[in-house]
């Protein structure tokens, strides 16, 4: 149950305005980017009119992007002036990590035989980022680029179905890196794991690349699996 005490969305944080067009659809891929990036937090309870506000809408595209969400499974809609980012159990966990493991690892093999050393420049300066970041008081930082690294692995793979299947798990578990991230020291960082995946796209290695990708994945389990053993034992 999330718990009501939780922020809501009167602090829009870092979701990005929308610009003209189709403004429910807009303002679903602002929404949608956000969970994806961890602009939001387990349990977290979303305000419509506090959304509809941030992107300068009326409530109804608000509300449009909000139910299209909601039948994603990547938010629930309570009633008609509040959602609540869902909470993930231990089994939900699991069953997203599976379904990662599989599908970033196709995707990792398949852009190994297809990128250039060009194209892997924008991921080699993402790299060397997210290894200055390695300390308890950038977590913020961390839990982007790393976000950013992944996308970037999988994007290469130019299978588009393949990359939409993928960033619809990566709408359940960014609200989860809130916590993977947690500035409290203890944390899987894995910069030489990234190293080795960039090591193997260069050599168009598929193979590599994609078992690479998935020690990244199960490398983190035990900090996830962690925080569900205090949350059942808070219960």
């Amino acid at each position: 149950m999330p718990d009501p005490a939780k922020p809501s969305v009167s602090r829009t944080g870092n979701l990005k305005p929308i610009a003209s067009g189709s403004l429910s659809a807009r303002a679903y891929e602002a929404m949608r980017r956000g969970l994806i990036e961890g602009e939001f937090a387990p349990g977290q309870r979303l305000v419509l009119q506090d959304l509809a506000n941030h992107f300068g809408t009326s409530i109804t595209p608000a509300r449009e992007a909000a139910m299209r969400l909601a039948s994603e499974g990547g938010l629930e809609l309570r009633s008609g002036r509040f959602l609540f980012v869902p909470e993930m159990d231990r089994d939900r966990y699991l069953e997203v990590r599976a379904m990662r493991i599989e599908l970033e690892g196709l995707a990792a093999r398949v852009a190994a035989t297809r990128c250039t050393p060009e194209e892997l420049q924008p991921l080699r300066e993402i790299q060397r980022a997210y290894v200055a970041s390695d300390a308890p008081e950038q977590a913020e930082t961390a839990t982007r680029l790393n976000r950013q690294f992944h996308a970037g692995v999988y994007r290469l793979s130019g299978m588009a179905l393949l990359i939409s299947h993928i960033e619809q798990l990566w709408v359940a578990m960014g609200p989860m890196l809130t916590v993977f991230f947690a500035p409290d020291g203890q944390r899987y960082f894995g910069a030489e794991v990234h190293d080795a995946i960039l090591d193997a796209l260069e050599a168009g290695d598929g193979a590599e690349a994609e078992r690479q990708i998935q020690t990244d994945i199960v490398n983190g389990t035990a900090r996830f699996l962690a925080y569900f053993d205090r949350q059942e034992a808070a219960r």
